[in-house]
């Protein structure tokens, strides 16, 4: 009888300071606290594959209005300068075998504008495609919202499951401390302190493991989001509610909602308008259309040495004299009832000064001279405007070799694709709602069963304890029931987590939260 009260005051006894520590290997403290609002703001921010998704809106914005723009006139200016050598030139009806090196400029400005029914029907087909591009990046707003959750719901169940593991290993403390005092007292072995110590030991290494997939479902969080860890990562802390409710979810509401709300099933959609646009533009092409051009083009030429040119225009105004002087030389050669009928009887009375030489007949007159310097300094911007230029046109297809029927039927194809993309979508969006819906009153369910396992564990371990303190059980038994626990309260937490993971993923396929 005195051994056995030794032993009850052994177990009554505190026990030592070692096994009175609050957590074996405790939890840093955070410097660093986040929320699953702030990890989702900061992935729409930095995600590199969110931000990839959103680079479609503008190309997709612009493609609309580039067919538009297909409806307003086409205007296009141009302009240039030029030099060219010296060699044959002509200038003013005059061909010169040795002129002088010029420079030259030009503009033209060109008016076009075209239509036709593949125009029109361009128009719809990219507000088709901008839809398209809108759904896409509803879609992957929705996928960043499942994955970052998702991922931030994994920490949180790596974070519980090592607290698990750090209870547990508490209790194996304890049992282990339990164990020693009897063994002081003589009422253990010295195995069951070894067996303790094996347990105890065990639990320490599940507990570093546990810590390990914390950490690595963290660096995989902030991989998620797109940013790098801002502290130590065992130094970050995520904090955030998430509530257990029975679901009261109506399946068919849900299947409602999700055919009106499915980024995926309305991108789809989205598609098979611009598949049916396309027809249009294919059948288009049996249709006349029209074009329009109009042009306005002037240029510039101006010789650089000018002396040439002067020399040049001497020469030809002394031809044209000297031919003016053998016309009237005939004419005064003829008899009188011959003369032409004529003023002055066809006779030029200043060869010279008619072809514009000076009297002398040796140079230019002032005047010419300063005409031709003033007809040669034009450039750059002295054009010389050519005739304006328009034109209207309209075509009518009649024959071309069967390709206008080879781009209906294959506009057809690609409609009829879209169509059964359509159909597709909407059954596997209808089968991921209601095997989600099923999903989500199973995890419920499973949250209850593994709490009553939980709590039976619970029971089992203290009556295990109470046994192995009265000397009616033994160690192993106790590290059995400590396992158990172990494992309960681990499947308890996993419950949990599947439940939200569940209600995450039925969000996402519906399109919107239902928290």
């Amino acid at each position: 009888m005195t051994r056995w009260f030794a032993v009850l005051f052994a177990s009554l006894a505190p026990l030592p300071a070692a096994a009175q520590q609050p957590t074996p290997m405790p939890r840093p403290a955070p410097t660093v606290t986040l929320s699953f609002n702030e990890a989702l703001e900061q992935a729409k921010k930095n995600s590199p594959t969110y931000r990839q998704a959103l680079n479609a809106a503008d190309p997709a914005h612009w493609s609309v209005r580039n067919a538009n723009g297909a409806l307003i006139p086409q205007l296009s200016v141009g302009g240039g300068v030029g030099y060219t050598g010296s060699g044959s030139n002509q200038f003013n009806g005059t061909r010169f075998t040795a002129t002088s090196p010029s420079y030259s400029s030009s503009y033209q400005v060109n008016l076009s504008w075209a239509l036709s029914g593949a125009t029109l029907a361009n128009i719809s087909q990219q507000k088709s495609a901008l839809e398209a591009a809108q759904g896409d990046i509803t879609g992957a707003t929705n996928l960043l919202r499942f994955d970052v959750s998702t991922q931030f719901l994994t920490v949180l169940q790596a974070v519980a499951q090592s607290d698990v593991q750090r209870q547990n290993v508490i209790r194996n403390t304890d049992n282990l401390s339990l164990a020693q005092a009897r063994y002081q007292v003589g009422s253990a072995t010295l195995l069951d302190v070894r067996q303790s110590e094996v347990t105890r030991d065990q639990a320490e290494v599940a507990l570093l493991r546990a810590i390990q997939t914390e950490n690595e479902a963290k660096l995989e969080l902030f991989r998620r989001i797109g940013i790098q860890l801002p502290a130590p990562v065992d130094q970050i802390q995520v904090a955030d509610s998430f509530p257990v409710t029975e679901p009261t979810y109506q399946l068919e509401q849900l299947l409602a909602q999700a055919s009106d709300l499915n980024p995926a099933l309305r991108a789809v959609r989205a598609r098979e308008q611009g598949a049916s646009a396309g027809v249009r533009s294919a059948k288009s092409h049996y249709f006349p259309s029209l074009q329009f051009n109009a042009n306005w083009f002037g240029f510039t030429q101006q010789f650089t040495n000018s002396d040439l040119l002067l020399a040049s225009a001497l020469g030809g105004a002394q031809g044209s004299a000297a031919r003016c002087g053998f016309q009237n030389s005939i004419i005064r050669g003829l008899p009188a009832g011959q003369l032409p009928d004529q003023p002055n009887g066809g006779l030029v009375a200043d060869c010279n000064a008619t072809s514009g030489l000076t009297s002398a007949g040796t140079a230019l007159a002032p005047a010419v001279r300063q005409s031709i310097l003033d007809q040669n300094n034009v450039f750059p911007f002295s054009f010389t405007k050519q005739p304006f230029q328009a034109q209207l046109s309209i075509s009518l297809p009649i024959f071309d070799g069967f390709n206008r029927e080879l781009r209906v039927s294959q506009a057809h194809q690609l409609e009829d694709n879209a169509s059964e993309d359509v159909r597709r979508q909407g059954l596997q969006v209808r089968t991921d709602v209601q095997s989600r819906w099923l999903g989500i009153q199973t995890a419920f369910k499973a949250i209850a069963v593994q709490l009553r396992a939980r709590e039976a564990a619970r029971g089992a371990l203290r009556l295990a304890q109470d046994r192995y303190r009265l000397g009616s059980g033994n160690a192993l038994e106790l590290s059995d029931a400590q396992a158990k626990l172990a494992q309960a309260e681990g499947d308890y937490v996993n419950a949990i987590y599947d439940y939200h993971k569940t209600l995450a993923a039925l969000e996402a396929v519906v399109g919107r939260t239902l928290r």
